[in-house]
């Protein structure tokens, strides 16, 4: 069998791992500074969706230039610029100011993580994509378990503009880490335009969407739900990400051997079950379960679906596979901030987890009647891996 646990990789997981900690460190303190300048629920929502929405729009154009032109500078310029966006927002001093800078910050996004994403999955073993995917997934977890409690220590203990320079530095650290991992490339013979999309994964992008919808729900409006009932947020971010790091490799290697279908379904199953606890959660004990519920759940569902991405695909359009589904990743997250900010302003958050549970019931639909039927035709990845060479010793007009 052939390695997982090579530098390249160890360095691109480390690398999202303070990638993601920075990211995670506004994910329950930007909502809570946005209201602090007076800004609503609404606003909340759109600065998500803004954000979100933005990398929609970059997805495609990177995707595509990903297979024609390499990996390598999309990582470190889009990199680069999301910690330069970090450091930004330290001179917000209004909302109009802040929604242009969660676009920008939405683009650099864009570009770092799709290219980052699309790497790993060059430097995945085909046969351990699924495990791969899972370890690979699990240093976002960590970030997840960290990033929250750490955001709320800082704005606690010392000022928002120390939370944007802490952001900003592990941004840079993790440019740092993937400047130095060798990125296998195989350069596309002959003139080719390049593509925006991947028809073959857009079944997958579609249940990927109705998903993060319910996605976009959570990351937002727990931290100001979980305030509503009087419960610390960063319990339900801690016992989420926790559950998070011991599900995703068991599913990841439960889906090498059983195939995606075997993980995804009973994962989307959960995940409904998740939300409809929280819509009922009064304190501390139900949001605990939910939090959990929702590990197993979507922690089980969100590396498989990528790894049967990348099983549908071409070898030589893994660039924009992965753009299309990290697009509808993207927009399911800024359209369920927007849609569920617009449902909560107007109802109640219990009204709206209950919103996000029939969106995840979607996605198991569509599952079940489109991609289940596309995956059993594809009973194991087609590419060849790249060799321990090609691992080792890249050519420089490949490293990219």
């Amino acid at each position: 069998m052939e390695r997982l646990w090579t530098k390249p990789f160890i360095l691109m997981s480390a690398g999202m791992l303070f990638l993601f900690t920075g990211f995670y460190l506004l994910l329950p303190t930007l909502p809570l500074f946005i209201k602090q300048m007076g800004g609503n629920e609404a606003e909340v929502g759109l600065a998500a969706g803004a954000f979100m929405l933005s990398a929609v729009i970059i997805r495609p154009i990177v995707g595509g230039l990903l297979d024609r032109f390499g990996r390598r500078p999309f990582i470190i310029w889009g990199l680069l610029l999301f910690a330069l966006a970090m450091y930004m927002y330290d001179w917000v001093g209004g909302i109009v100011v802040l929604m242009g800078l969660r676009i920008l910050h939405g683009m650099t996004w864009a570009v770092s993580t799709t290219a980052v994403f699309t790497a790993v999955t060059d430097i995945i073993p085909p046969a351990r994509r699924g495990e791969g995917m899972g370890w690979f997934s699990t240093a976002m977890t960590l970030a997840m378990a960290v990033g929250p409690m750490l955001g709320v220590w800082v704005i606690q203990s010392l000022s928002y503009n120390a939370l944007f320079q802490f952001a900003c530095a592990l941004s840079a650290v993790a440019l740092l880490l993937t400047f130095g991992a060798k990125v296998p490339f195989r350069q596309q013979t002959g003139e080719r335009r390049i593509e925006f999309y991947e028809p073959s994964v857009l079944p997958v992008a579609a249940s990927v969407f109705f998903l993060t919808i319910a996605y976009g729900g959570i990351t937002t409006f727990v931290p100001l739900f979980a305030n509503s009932i009087q419960v610390n947020s960063g319990a339900f971010f801690l016992a989420y990400a926790a559950t998070l790091a011991l599900i995703r490799p068991i599913a990841g290697k439960l889906s090498d051997r059983h195939g995606e279908t075997f993980v995804i379904v009973p994962g989307l199953a959960v995940t409904i079950s998740a939300l409809l606890v929280l819509s009922i959660s009064t304190g501390l004990f139900g949001v605990l379960v939910s939090a959990i519920l929702f590990g197993v759940g979507f922690g089980s569902a969100q590396p498989a679906l990528q790894a049967a991405t990348i099983r549908l695909a071409r070898p030589d359009r893994k660039g924009v596979a992965n753009a299309s589904l990290l697009t509808a990743t993207d927009l399911g997250i800024g359209l369920g901030a927007i849609l569920l900010g617009w449902v909560s302003q107007y109802t109640s958050y219990q009204v709206l987890f209950t919103v996000g549970a029939a969106s995840v019931a979607m996605s198991l639909l569509l599952f079940a009647f489109f991609v289940k039927r596309l995956l059993k035709t594809r009973s194991m990845p087609s590419e060849r891996p790249f060799s321990r060479l090609e691992m080792m010793k890249v050519p420089k007009r490949s490293e990219r």
